[in-house]
């Protein structure tokens, strides 16, 4: 990879992601995020919005704060902080609201694990750009409360949620955490008691609060360990439950995970590839990191052999009915969840094959994901990249999450410190 194509990375986030986001996203009148804005960048203010948008924002706008160094990045967080900390937060039960009317009053009040996962992902990363960033003890107070709601939501997980026979984490909980037979995700998904994706994302949580925690607490060690342990479990049924033996994921699943479905989900099998990858990295496990590299390598190979369209250069959808049905729109997280886990791939064996995958890739989002009149990334496209215009720009399941990783983790892991 050279410095010119760092630089469009750069750009891309800088210049296109985080200002179009900061610009279109927030409702100021009731304070909050659009749960929906359209391809001409209208917001609808009625409808409801939810935690994983919301804790999405605060993610990435306290990432990118760290990794510029530049605190204007946390105005930003600092707005969707202040909204789960009025809107979200269940005061009586603990954890967070699924979603909330734009007043504030809560819509869905079932703890979704999905969405206390990424709750507890934005908490820490914001608890860690306080930390770093903001100098004023107010602000250094801020930062260990909001670190300690994020391990509050962690405790809840373990106590509400493993599923201590079998391993890894039930779908969700009824609002007082006791068992709902309402598991769904969304009406994409089978109401079942486990998934791939909550799993997939509760990782990626722990991942962050077991990186963070010692940021913000100097005594972090016995919390860390535990945080840890509860990581490398997870990844064990990760790699021995979910991923199947075709080294895809499996989606869907009952208790004793017996998969309930054939569908899969190219974009999940490269972001597994590298957040599978990255957990290990953070355990600092070198035993673990032997045992899973072919398996992470195999399965960054399944998706390109099998889901990546050569000619385009971009990531298929999904693949379902025993393989007779192949979706081939072209979404933007797949898009970028495909350079995120080649872009590991190379740098994990420096083989150019994925260093051309990768720019590949990224050719395709420039020429057709980006919107370059309208901002951020068409949400999708069809097989010949025509926006897809009924999907929306933006909302509870589109913010600057999934792009806006890609480009961090790109100059994170880049040798060209630009910033």
């Amino acid at each position: 990879m050279n410095k010119q194509f760092y630089d469009s990375v750069k750009s891309e986030l800088f210049e296109n992601i985080l200002p179009y986001w900061q610009k279109y996203s927030r409702d100021m009148k009731n304070p909050g995020f659009f749960g929906e804005i359209d391809n001409q960048n209208h917001q609808n203010a009625e409808i409801e919005r939810s935690i994983v948008m919301t804790s999405r924002f605060l993610w990435t706008y306290s990432a990118a704060a760290r990794f510029a160094k530049d605190k204007s990045y946390l105005e930003m967080a600092h707005f969707a902080y202040k909204v789960i900390e009025k809107n979200y937060f269940d005061k009586k039960n603990g954890g967070v609201y699924w979603s909330v009317m734009p007043d504030g009053t809560p819509k869905v009040t079932k703890k979704q694990i999905y969405g206390e996962a990424f709750c507890c992902y934005g908490l820490s990363e914001y608890s860690a750009a306080l930390k770093e960033l903001e100098t004023s003890e107010e602000f250094q107070q801020l930062s260990e409360k909001v670190m300690n709601e994020a391990l509050d939501i962690y405790n809840l997980l373990e106590e509400h949620a493993l599923d201590k026979s079998q391993g890894g984490y039930i779908e969700a909980c009824a609002v007082d955490w006791t068992e709902t037979d309402d598991m769904i995700l969304s009406p994409k998904d089978m109401n079942c008691p486990k998934s791939m994706n909550t799993n997939l994302h509760v990782m990626e949580a722990y991942t962050n609060l077991y990186r963070t925690i010692p940021v913000v607490f100097c005594d972090a060690k016995p919390l860390q360990r535990e945080i840890g342990d509860s990581l490398a479990n997870l990844v064990e049924v990760t790699v021995n439950k979910i991923v199947q033996p075709n080294a895809h994921l499996g989606m869907f699943f009952d208790m004793d995970w017996n998969l309930l479905s054939d569908e899969i989900s190219f974009g999940h099998d490269i972001e597994a590839s590298w957040l599978l990858w990255e957990a290990v990295c953070e355990l600092d496990d070198e035993q673990l990191k032997s045992e899973i590299r072919e398996l992470v390598l195999k399965m960054a190979d399944i998706t390109f052999d099998e889901g990546f369209d050569k000619e385009n250069g971009c990531l298929e959808n999904f693949l379902k009915d025993g393989g007779k049905f192949l979706d081939r729109t072209r979404v933007w997280w797949n898009q970028a969840e495909s350079v995120n886990g080649f872009y590991n791939a190379w740098e994990m064996t420096g083989e150019e094959k994925y260093a051309s995958i990768v720019e590949k890739q990224w050719g395709w989002i420039q020429n057709h994901q980006i919107d370059k009149e309208g901002g951020d990334w068409w949400n999708a496209l069809d097989a010949e990249g025509k926006p897809i215009l009924e999907e929306a720009k933006g909302g509870n399941w589109k913010t600057s999450y999934h792009n806006g990783r890609t480009c961090l983790e790109l100059l994170r892991r880049s040798s060209f410190k630009t910033i």
